[in-house]
């Protein structure tokens, strides 16, 4: 705009005869009014956006069950016997369980030779499925199967100052050969936890593929050179259930077994418990709104001419 107007004086004539002409013109005036005029356009679009902020944290009370995830990342999940694989049809039946929670608390394990918390138990199912899309068995730096140590560490997780009942699951093919789960599970069973138990894979066994990308590149073999066939350990499952005072469940393609253990944990009495969340946003657009008004008024008041007073004492040089 101001290119525009010093444009159109210079196209009415010699810019020294203009100002003679019209001495009261202000160039400084009417740059100060454009910059008004533009911050308070600015301003107006973003109370028109209507920005909100968390105001405070409440804590809100809910009903619910404590529920910590163990999922078995070794390598034998990544046997076909399951569709895609055990691991990947695991993961599909947690997030399907994720969406069927309403108030309880849930967290996740992941583990191999040794155990690691992959989400601290949270009411937030949205980060649940997220870091649930990032788990492979390449997050896991000991392989191996220690499901002992994955129900010690899923106790560990739990506030066992508080009174709300609480339930492992684990998720594994029961090749256990790191610890004394069956012990872990009489433990967690003695702290009033519920261990449930679901076993993927086939009893009959099959081999671990290698892949290259997303070509496959032969199978997993011992130091003799024989292909590694791994077989679901039902017993070994079902008797770490039967310690922890649980179920166990055969996950098959159709039924990823979660289905069976929410029905038992639904059976559970739930407890009141409170979590801290932003539950109130208010509402800032007003204060951009109030500003806009107030630098628009400002903008009309400022006059473009200078001051007839300031000018007769020649004040001001132009």
């Amino acid at each position: 705009m101001i290119k525009w107007r010093k444009s159109a004086i210079q196209n009415f004539g010699d810019s020294r005869l203009v100002d003679q002409l019209i001495p009261l013109r202000s160039a400084l005036r009417n740059r100060i009014k454009i910059v008004l005029w533009s911050i308070a356009f600015v301003s107006l679009i973003i109370g028109l956006a209507n920005p909100q902020i968390g105001s405070k944290v409440q804590e809100v009370k809910r009903e619910g069950i404590d529920i910590m995830i163990a999922l078995d990342l070794s390598n034998s999940m990544l046997a076909e016997d399951l569709s895609p694989n055990r691991l990947e049809r695991s993961k599909r039946a947690i997030h399907q369980f994720i969406g069927e929670l309403k108030s309880d608390r849930l967290g996740i394990i992941v583990f191999g030779g040794q155990a690691y918390v992959q989400l601290p138990i949270t009411t937030d199912y949205a980060a649940a499925k997220l870091f649930l899309s990032t788990i492979n068995t390449d997050i896991i730096p000991t392989q191996g199967t220690a499901i002992g140590a994955a129900i010690d560490l899923a106790m560990e997780s739990f506030d066992m100052e508080s009174t709300t009942n609480k339930s492992i699951v684990v998720i594994s093919d029961g090749e256990n050969h790191e610890d004394d789960a069956v012990e872990s599970a009489k433990t967690a069973n003695e702290l009033g936890i519920i261990v449930h138990t679901i076993g993927v894979g086939s009893p009959q066994g099959a081999p671990i593929p290698i892949y290259r990308g997303k070509q496959q590149n032969g199978y997993r073999k011992d130091k003799d050179g024989s292909t590694i066939m791994t077989q679901l350990n039902e017993e070994m499952l079902q008797e770490i259930a039967m310690n922890g005072d649980g179920v166990y469940v055969h996950a098959t393609n159709s039924q990823g077994g979660l289905e069976q253990i929410l029905d038992e944990i639904n059976k559970m009495e739930k407890v009141e418990f409170g979590t801290k969340v932003f539950t109130d946003y208010e509402d800032r657009f007003q204060y951009f709104i109030g500003s806009s008004i107030i630098l628009l008024l400002l903008e009309q008041i400022i006059s473009s001419k200078k001051s007839k007073l300031f000018f007769s004492k020649k004040l001001f040089g132009v």
